[in-house]
């Protein structure tokens, strides 16, 4: 099981699935999102996540018509966003989880995007869009 909370740990959340493939999105959303050259991301199963206290400091703000993104409603911290057309996922972020984890960033999605002062230091593949990348 993982845990996670955010930066006041007003809000506290477990997941007893397996993450997904980790992701580095350099859209530009994210990166206001994050306040940082990316948002880490995971692909979650909805149903095996679970908020275990301060729901009610949970908001959503929707960034796109049918895309939310929940954050703490009291320190900001980003939790995890989910679209409409697909409730069965959550992306979580990784930045979040108290829980130790053995995977590493899988790839960079919205490469083509990325802020002009970011370096790329790695060799992981980089897609120009999310639709171009590895699906789970």
């Amino acid at each position: 099981m993982l845990k996670g909370s955010c930066l006041c740990g007003g809000v506290r959340y477990e997941y007893e699935g397996a993450l997904g493939p980790i992701a580095m999105c350099h859209c530009s959303q994210c990166r206001r999102a994050q306040g940082s050259a990316y948002g880490t991301n995971s692909a979650i199963q909805a149903a095996e996540f679970r908020i275990v206290s301060g729901q009610a400091l949970v908001k959503e703000y929707e960034s796109r018509p049918g895309k939310k993104r929940a954050f703490c409603g009291e320190c900001g911290s980003p939790l995890y966003s989910r679209l409409d057309s697909k409730p069965e996922l959550l992306r979580l972020r990784i930045g979040t989880l108290e829980t130790p984890i053995d995977i590493k960033p899988s790839y960079h999605i919205y490469a083509s995007s990325a802020a002009e002062w970011y370096e790329f230091k790695d060799d992981l593949p980089r897609y120009a869009e999310l639709e171009d990348s590895p699906r789970v």
